[in-house]
């Protein structure tokens, strides 16, 4: 994936690698892979509701988050989302319970109906959202912050963004 600011440029560059067992996504600066800004991991094999863990270039860890197993397979998407010592931050939820159903099981609704995501702090506030952008060939996710708040890391947002483009990829 190209990871790009709201002027168009390119501002990271996320590898998936494949053939591997568990999930292992490295954000870097740039497609050339010189310095790593992020990683993104499991240490489950396979587990619908693995808890991805996401480690700053540095080493330290940023939080993680958990995919909600069946709820998410079957009905809509939702995540829990975790600051570095476990404690849960905030959740991110797809918008419309209908529509996701729809899109999961009537191909063509996807293409009017795009993915749209709520990330609401414990208390309800909104934080942000998620937003697939309608391209039939390209999954495209925007990310808006209209607020910035401390309550979650930029970069664990960033990485929230690629593990949902990643399943979804892969679900497609």
């Amino acid at each position: 994936f190209h990871v790009y600011d709201e002027q168009g440029s390119c501002i990271a560059y996320c590898h998936q690698k494949a053939f591997k067992l568990r999930e292992d996504l490295r954000l870097y600066t740039d497609d050339t892979k010189s310095k790593e800004l992020l990683r993104i991991s499991t240490g489950q094999v396979f587990d619908i509701s693995a808890r991805y863990t996401v480690t700053a270039g540095e080493g330290n860890t940023l939080g993680s988050f958990r995919r909600a197993g069946i709820k998410s397979a079957f009905l809509r998407d939702e995540w829990a989302i975790f600051d570095p010592s476990g404690k849960q931050i905030a959740t991110l939820i797809e918008e419309s319970a209908f529509k996701a159903f729809l899109r999961r099981y009537v191909d063509f609704v996807a293409l009017f109906f795009p993915q749209k995501y709520i990330i609401n702090a414990p208390d309800g506030r909104v934080l942000g959202h998620m937003q697939q952008n309608f391209n039939p060939f390209v999954y495209k996710l925007g990310i808006a912050f209209p607020d910035p708040d401390d309550i979650i890391d930029d970069l664990l947002i960033l990485a929230l963004g690629c593990i949902v483009s990643a399943i979804e990829g892969k679900q497609k």
